[in-house]
């Protein structure tokens, strides 16, 4: 059987703490033998993703910003398919709304709620480092965003989330909420790139079975729409309540349940 991996990476791939893949390694290095694309799909932008894609020597295509955009590597497939525009070396299909209406849209839910909210295009690098965990250069990489904005609510409570999820969407927008952060987006999320880039696979190969593993519930949409969904536990060894899908729920944390599902599924 054809695999594609989907995977999400903060709580998922990543240790929560201490963005760590090394519990992961034992299946990295089984989709490197079996030549099984590993598909990143994150909240993270372009240039963090990169980043890691290097470290993990990794050359498929990957979805950046909760499914704000597809980068293709030039020449990955065979059969053309439609996109919208070309940078650097990938060939890219957008489906996310321009990060300076986010921001703006951002700005008018705080003054309508009159709630102080903190998004990373209002803190610093050090500040995203300091609340985040990340190094001051992954906080930097963080900050260079184009179709999703993290963000807090200071002090905020149940009610609180429900009124700004509100008025984000009285503004045609959409709002979602991942490990660390709540994110303000347009009409995209993570399944329904999956969607499309899974199309693209299937001009190749129809019979390709499709992984996806997540662990918050922004991979909801990605859970949804792949034929293998997995769960993995947050710290506190629980799973993400708001997911009630049908799911394969493995033991372990983060990168932990990743490795032991993968090699449960792929041995």
């Amino acid at each position: 059987m054809k695999y594609v991996v989907f995977t999400d990476m903060d709580g998922t791939l990543l240790d929560h703490d201490t963005y760590s893949y090394d519990a992961a390694r034992p299946a990295l290095e089984l989709l490197r033998r079996r030549r099984i694309p590993l598909v990143i799909c994150t909240s993270k932008t372009r240039v963090e993703i990169e980043k890691f894609r290097v470290e993990l020597d990794i050359s498929d295509p990957f979805i950046s910003e909760n499914g704000g955009a597809i980068f293709v590597p030039r020449g990955y497939f065979a059969t053309p398919f439609e996109h919208d525009k070309e940078t650097g070396e990938y060939l890219v299909i957008e489906l996310g709304t321009p990060y300076d209406r986010l921001r703006k849209a951002l700005s008018e839910v705080a003054r309508a709620t009159e709630y102080e909210i903190r998004g990373f295009g209002g803190m610093t690098a050090q500040e995203v480092s300091e609340d985040s965990g990340l190094d001051i250069e992954s906080a930097k990489l963080s900050k260079e965003r184009e179709y999703d904005e993290p963000f807090k609510i200071v002090s905020k409570d149940e009610r609180c989330s429900k009124k700004v999820r509100e008025e984000i969407q009285n503004r045609g927008l959409s709002y979602t909420t991942g490990g660390r952060y709540s994110h303000i987006m347009g009409d995209n999320d993570k399944g329904k790139a999956i969607s499309i880039l899974t199309d693209i696979f299937r001009h190749e190969d129809d019979e390709l079975t499709t992984i996806g593993l997540g662990d918050s519930l922004n991979d909801l949409p990605m859970l949804e729409v792949v034929d293998v969904p997995v769960l993995v536990q947050k710290p506190n060894k629980t799973y993400e309540p708001g997911i009630k899908i049908d799911v394969k729920r493995v033991g372990g944390v983060g990168p932990e349940g990743w490795n032991s599902a993968l090699m449960e599924i792929l041995m």
